[in-house]
C-alpha cells in the first residue's frame, strides 16, 4: 500500500456558503494530520469544519468545529490525526469570504 504525503485540499470559500475542502478518493483511505484555518482580515471571523461519511448530506453531528472564533490576521492549526475512509469528505464554511482553510496529510492506496 503506497503512502502519499500531500496537500490534501485548499479553499477560500465564499462567505456563508459550505464548501468542500477534501474528498478521499475512491479505493482510497487518507490520514488528516493538520488543518489550518487563516483570517486574512483585520477582524474577528466565525469559522465551522465538519466531516461526512461517504460523502453523507450535512448534519449537525459532523461538526468537530461550529461557530468557532478566529482573530483577525491569525491563524489556528488542528494537528489532530483524522482518519477517512473511501470517499469520506471534509466541509468548511466561515461568516466572512477572508478565511481560507488548508489539509495536509497522507493517502494509502
Amino acid at each position: 500500500m503506497p503512502i502519499n504525503y500531500k496537500i490534501l485540499g485548499q479553499s477560500n470559500p465564499a462567505a456563508s456558503t459550505p464548501t468542500l475542502l477534501y474528498t478521499v478518493p475512491v479505493s482510497t483511505q487518507a490520514v488528516v494530520s493538520s488543518i489550518v484555518v487563516t483570517n486574512l482580515a483585520s477582524t474577528t471571523a466565525v469559522f465551522n469544519l465538519s466531516l461526512q461519511k461517504a460523502g453523507a448530506s450535512l448534519t449537525p453531528s459532523q461538526y468537530v468545529a461550529y461557530g468557532t472564533s478566529i482573530p483577525g490576521n491569525d491563524s489556528i492549526t488542528y494537528a489532530i490525526g483524522i482518519t477517512l475512509g473511501n470517499t469520506d469528505t471534509i466541509t468548511v464554511s466561515a461568516n466572512t469570504s477572508t478565511v481560507t482553510f488548508s489539509a495536509f496529510g497522507s493517502e494509502i492506496s
